[in-house]
C-alpha cells in the first residue's frame, strides 16, 4: 500500500513539475517579432494602389471642328456641347516602392513613397450631349459625339485633379495613411513618410 501511495505521489509531483515548467515558459511570452524593412515593404506591396482622394466634379466642355469657311461649316462642321459628372480617384501605387524606400534605424522607420497619381476616372450618371453637325457630316458620318464628349470631360476633370493644390492634398493624405499603416506594423517606432521627387 505504501508503494502505491508513493507511486501516486511521484506521478503527482511529475505532473505538477510539468505544469509549472509549462507555465514558466508561457509566462516569458512569445518572442517579439523583428520589424525589418523587408517586412514593411512586403506589407506595402500587399496593399497595392492606395486611393487617398476622390474628387467628384461637374464638368462641361465644348468641342468644335468647324473651320472658318462658311461652306465647310455648313457641310462638314460639327459642334458638341456636353456636361456630366466625373469621378477622379487619386492615390499612391505602393507596388512601386523598392527596398531602398524603407529604412529601419533604431526606433525610427523612414518610408519614401512615390507621388500621388490618378488611379482611375469615370463618368457618374448620364452625360448631356448637344451635337450640331453639318449636312454632309450628318449623312455620311453618323457620329453622335458621345465618345468624344466623354473623353473630353474625363480629360478636363483629370487636368483639374492634377493641379498643384489637388496634388498637394492627395500627397498629404497619402503620407498620413502610410504613417498609420506602418504604425500598425512597427508599433514601438516613430514613422516618417516622405514623397519621392
Amino acid at each position: 500500500m505504501k508503494k502505491f501511495i508513493w507511486a501516486i505521489a511521484l506521478v503527482f509531483v511529475i505532473l505538477a513539475t510539468g505544469i509549472f515548467i509549462g507555465w514558466m515558459m508561457n509566462k516569458t511570452g512569445k518572442p517579439a517579432t523583428s520589424i525589418s524593412s523587408e517586412s514593411i515593404l512586403t506589407a506595402l506591396h500587399e496593399r497595392g494602389f492606395l486611393v487617398t482622394q476622390t474628387s467628384v466634379m461637374n464638368e462641361s466642355v465644348k468641342i468644335s471642328t468647324e473651320s472658318s469657311s462658311i461652306w465647310q461649316k455648313i457641310l462638314w462642321g460639327q459642334s458638341i456641347q456636353a456636361s456630366g459628372v466625373v469621378e477622379v480617384n487619386m492615390g499612391v501605387d505602393l507596388a512601386k516602392t523598392v527596398a531602398g524606400d524603407v529604412v529601419v534605424y533604431g526606433n525610427k522607420v523612414t518610408v519614401t513613397i512615390p507621388p500621388a497619381q490618378i488611379f482611375n476616372s469615370r463618368l457618374v450618371g448620364d452625360i448631356n450631349v448637344e451635337n450640331t453637325q453639318g449636312i454632309l457630316k450628318r449623312l455620311f458620318e453618323s457620329d453622335d459625339g458621345y465618345n468624344q464628349a466623354m473623353a473630353e470631360l474625363i480629360k478636363t476633370a483629370e487636368n483639374v485633379s492634377t493641379s498643384t493644390d489637388m496634388m498637394d492634398t492627395a500627397n498629404a493624405k497619402a503620407k498620413e495613411e502610410i504613417q498609420r499603416l506602418v504604425g500598425y506594423i512597427a508599433k514601438d517606432k516613430t514613422v516618417e513618410v516622405d514623397i519621392s521627387k
